[in-house]
């Protein structure tokens, strides 16, 4: 089984990994380079120095007496190697290159007139030692230990700052790359043919300017066949008003009897089919001009009581007194076609007024009637959709007057959410943003 490293879905994720990825490992192999040489130098400057003090300290060693050797010795001891006189302690044969190229420098220094025998005591860290024998017999220990010069402790301190920069400057980068996408992104979720938005700015990278050039056409085009789409469908709605008319009065002309009441009613659907696809057309293109404050606790009143006195079953439910800019003229339409749904597949309803947690206004139409399918609510906000048998053409709907609303409540910047109710019935709810 495989073990696959999970790699970020963000763009701007992976764009600083690779970048930062990339400079560190350059950085790291510029240090790596930094300490080969380095270590060159250091052994360059070991063998220079051991080519010219071991004959004088041998030399010295030799003139001095046995008991003043011993006092000189931390006098001749330097940083990678010093004297010890004693013999080498034991070890295996030379097995690095280094070790072997120390040993054959010391025997040239010294003119090949002392027998060396070295030994390797320690391979981590490496440790060898050379001994020899003075002319008095008393045996000498050179111990090298090789090693780089120390590192100033302020060096991590500038490497991790640098590490750090790197990351900074590869971030700065990527969000220069990737806001102008971002920006993308956003206008392409948010674009709808139902409301216009003002076109994407065509600036950053040329590929990016290039992609708004491509989504600020692409829009103006869905808004030019949503806007013929509106004009063939209320121009169409309009002229049909004229012979319909003509074809009501033709009617009424008739004999009175069964055939003439149900031609009649055919008619009447038919008028009222026509009228709502015209307003289902000028609701697309609403206009809603300034903005006014509205005291909804008082406006969801006088609608409710303009139901009553038409003697029909409407009744005022929990309300808050909640006041914001808003459009009044369209919001009443859109709380009277939910309340017309609602009475005409129910009986009755129940209008409600709420502030949510996050400031947004909630306005709440419900009944009890036979409710929506949960796999249709969303599919009855499409323009023509109805529901059988019981939301269909028999209970006078048109399957227009929640599109409507739809369209009024996007139009507000408002949504419309429809949902059923615990016990049986529908509750449609109108959530506007706080600054509507």
């Amino acid at each position: 089984m495989s073990l696959r490293i999970p790699w970020p879905r963000s763009l701007g994720t992976r764009l600083v990994l690779l970048l930062a990825g990339g400079l560190l490992l350059a950085h790291a192999l510029s240090f790596g380079l930094l300490l080969h040489e380095r270590d060159l130098a250091t052994r360059g400057m070991m063998l220079s120095g051991m080519e010219q003090d071991v004959p004088l300290s041998v030399a010295l060693l030799e003139r001095l007496s046995p008991a003043e050797r011993q006092a000189w010795l931390p006098r001749l001891e330097r940083r990678t190697y010093r004297y010890l006189m004693r013999p080498a302690q034991p070890g295996t044969a030379l097995d690095s290159e280094r070790a072997r190229q120390v040993t054959g420098l010391v025997d040239n220094a010294l003119g090949h007139h002392y027998a060396l025998r070295p030994r390797a005591v320690s391979a981590i860290p490496e440790r060898y030692e050379i001994e020899l024998t003075l002319a008095d017999g008393q045996p000498l220990t050179i111990e090298v230990t090789p090693s780089l010069l120390p590192l100033a402790r302020w060096l991590p301190w500038v490497l991790a700052l640098q590490v750090l920069l790197l990351i900074a400057c590869a971030w700065v980068a990527v969000r220069a790359v990737t806001r102008p996408l971002a920006r993308l992104a956003d206008a392409a979720r948010r674009l709808d043919p139902a409301r216009p938005s003002p076109p994407l700015p065509q600036d950053g990278p040329r590929e990016v300017a290039q992609a708004a050039g491509a989504l600020n056409a692409l829009q103006a085009r869905i808004a030019t066949h949503v806007t013929e789409r509106m004009q063939i469908l209320a121009a169409i709605s309009h002229d049909l008003q004229t012979p319909i008319t003509r074809l009501r009065l033709r009617v009424e002309s008739m004999e009175e009897g069964p055939t003439q009441s149900r031609l009649l009613d055919d008619v009447t659907q038919l008028g009222q089919l026509v009228r709502e696809g015209v307003t289902y057309a000028r609701s697309a293109h609403v206009a809603l001009g300034p903005a006014v404050r509205v005291d909804l606790q008082s406006f969801l009143g006088s609608v409710v009581d303009d139901y009553q006195d038409m003697g029909r079953a409407v009744q005022m439910g929990h309300t808050e007194a909640v006041a914001l800019p808003t459009h009044p003229q369209v919001l009443r339409r859109v709380v009277q076609n939910l309340v017309d749904n609602a009475l005409a597949y129910a009986g009755s309803a129940e209008a409600a007024l709420h502030r949510q947690a996050d400031g947004h206004v909630r306005i709440e139409v419900l009944d009890r009637g036979p409710g929506i399918p949960a796999d249709a609510l969303a599919a009855v906000l499409q323009p023509f959709h109805r529901l059988e048998p019981s939301r269909g053409r028999e209970s006078g709907g048109t399957g227009l007057g929640l599109a409507i609303a739809q369209q009024l409540a996007q139009a507000l910047g408002g949504e419309l959410q429809l949902g059923n109710r615990e016990g049986g019935g529908l509750c449609a709810v109108l959530v506007l943003p706080a600054g509507a």
